[in-house]
């Protein structure tokens, strides 16, 4: 009997172990740095992300410290994807998501009246049939990053905001947008389908009968329409500066600021991941990522001393 037992772990062994994976595989997914209490620590990295014309990345400071905006700055082509920009994006996501300092991050246009217009087709016709499938897996893989990364992501539309535009936005986790705004999967219109994560992501947002309809029928929706829908959380008046969902998308961001970052990102985890195991269960053992944290103690600390909390990320 002793010799069986050995041969095999009981249940419990086995649910721990299981656990114990999990939970080092949800620790991968937060971020570099993020790890099992008694593990070892995992090489630093680098904040630094140049600012490149067609991409600006602004570090906010003061009481916006910890904010970091991308800015999508390609006013002769609509903001839309081309080559150049896709490295940009994946280059600056690669930093930000290895960079614990980061709290949230806004997704925004420098140019007025226009998001992202989706793809490049002026630069598509050009390339090879065999350059564009590729490519198109590239605009994919990027959107896919800013999806994953482990901090709140808000997409502040100011404008037109279509095919992989949109598709864009919806990878981030909050959406808003002026009333001006336009908004729409209209690549049925081209004869293709949306590539970047659309045909997921748009159902999950807004459920999959009136995703199918608006896909389908290629309609752009306007902000307040977007709103109704369920498509967006916010929707404003454009302002004379013509910036007033990024106005709102800092003021989400400030809300965000005081919480406890270890918290914040293990929360965004659980949500996003909870289609694929048992919700409960996944919640229970992401708790226990944040058990042993000094913010942890630092909040029980603030409260008992009724003083707002000076969390650190750790």
């Amino acid at each position: 009997m002793a010799a069986a037992a050995a041969a095999a772990p009981g249940a419990l062994g086995t649910l721990q172990a299981g656990r114990a994976r999990l939970v080092a595989a949800c620790c991968a997914r937060l971020g570099p740095g993020w790890r099992l209490p008694g593990s070892a620590p995992r090489r630093g990295y680098s904040s630094e992300v140049k600012t490149e014309d067609e991409l600006r990345v602004r570090y906010l400071e003061e009481e916006n410290r910890g904010i970091v905006v991308l800015g999508i700055n390609r006013a002769y082509a609509k903001n839309t994807f081309s080559k150049s920009l896709v490295k940009m994006l994946s280059k600056a996501v690669d930093a930000l998501k290895s960079d614990k300092k980061v709290r949230t991050i806004i997704v925004r246009s420098e140019v007025p009246g226009i998001f992202c217009a989706g793809a490049d087709l002026k630069e598509r016709v050009k390339m090879n049939p065999s350059e564009v499938g590729p490519f198109v897996s590239k605009i994919r893989a990027v959107i896919d990053e800013i999806a994953n990364l482990p901090v709140p992501t808000i997409a502040a539309i100011d404008g037109l905001a279509l095919g992989g535009g949109l598709e864009l936005a919806l990878a981030c986790d909050i959406r808003v947008a002026a009333s001006s705004a336009k908004m729409g999967l209209v690549e049925t219109k081209l004869a293709i389908i949306p590539g970047g994560g659309g045909t997921q992501r748009l159902p999950r947002a807004i459920g999959m009968s009136l995703a199918k309809e608006l896909i389908f029928s290629a309609r752009v929706l306007d902000g307040q329409e977007a709103k109704a829908v369920g498509l967006i959380s916010h929707v404003l008046e454009q302002n004379q500066e013509g910036d007033a969902a990024y106005r709102k998308a800092l003021d989400l961001a400030r809300e965000f600021l005081p919480q406890g970052p270890v918290a914040v990102r293990v929360a965004k985890l659980a949500i996003n991941q909870g289609m694929e195991v048992s919700a409960l269960m996944l919640e229970f053992m992401l708790e226990e990522i944040t058990i042993p944290t000094k913010d942890r103690l630092e909040g029980l600390l603030a409260f008992k001393e009724k003083r707002p909390p000076r969390y650190k990320g750790e």
